[in-house]
């Protein structure tokens, strides 16, 4: 199956392949979509020309977003139900997937293309810390907790110097660590779950949806 994957950076698509290959049979990652650069911004912007070229043109069949959520609001529901939450980032990125097909006409033939989405809480890197014991008090739950009490559980330049020892790697080295500990943490899928429930709980019940794909 080829997928195209929109993220924020290069060393995020390349983390994500991984990902993907440990939940995905037989998955072949394409990277022909235009961008005009990377962060969450852009990211939005691409999804509506990514949606169309894939839809009417079908060299590839399913899009993967995953954005970091930063200081965004929590998404407050089941990991694939609207949280109505002014501000969440997987809600937006869903909604602005739903608009999209729903403005496209079908093809005769051909089924919509298949989607997912992630939110990496606060940031991807702090999926890449799941399971490693000197950073265990890293997850979903801490940071929205300290995020209610007005207050901040660890910086992202703090997860960024845990993962890659500085606060600004260079691509190569983000894209290589990133990499490395994704492979580390996709041995442990239910951990990586119960750890981020609701950003990486609603990319893998996405990709698991997916016709033909193990539940």
């Amino acid at each position: 199956m080829k997928t195209v994957i929109l993220t924020e950076s290069p060393a995020d698509e390349a983390a994500i392949e991984v990902l993907l290959a440990a939940v995905v049979p037989h998955v072949e990652v394409a990277r022909r979509i235009n961008r005009r650069g990377y962060g969450v911004g852009n990211v939005l912007r691409s999804i509506d020309p990514a949606l169309r070229e894939l839809h009417y043109r079908r060299w590839a069949d399913a899009l993967v977003v995953v954005v970091d959520s930063n200081a965004s609001p929590p998404h407050a529901a089941e990991a694939n139900r609207p949280c109505g939450q002014a501000g969440c980032r997987l809600c937006r990125v869903r909604r602005t997937i739903e608009e999209v097909l729903a403005s496209l006409k079908a093809v005769p033939g051909l089924g919509p293309i298949r989607t997912a989405v992630g939110l990496a809480v606060p940031a991807i890197e702090a999926w890449y810390l799941c399971g490693a014991s000197q950073r265990a008090r890293v997850s979903e739950n801490i940071w929205f907790q300290a995020m209610r009490e007005g207050r901040q559980a660890y910086s992202q330049s703090r997860l960024k110097e845990w993962v890659y020892g500085t606060e600004r790697p260079s691509l190569e080295l983000a894209t290589n660590r990133g990499m490395e500990e994704m492979r580390r943490v996709v041995g442990d899928m239910a951990r990586l779950e119960r750890t981020f429930p609701a950003g990486f709980g609603a990319l893998l019940r996405d990709l698991q949806s997916w016709p033909g794909e193990p539940a």
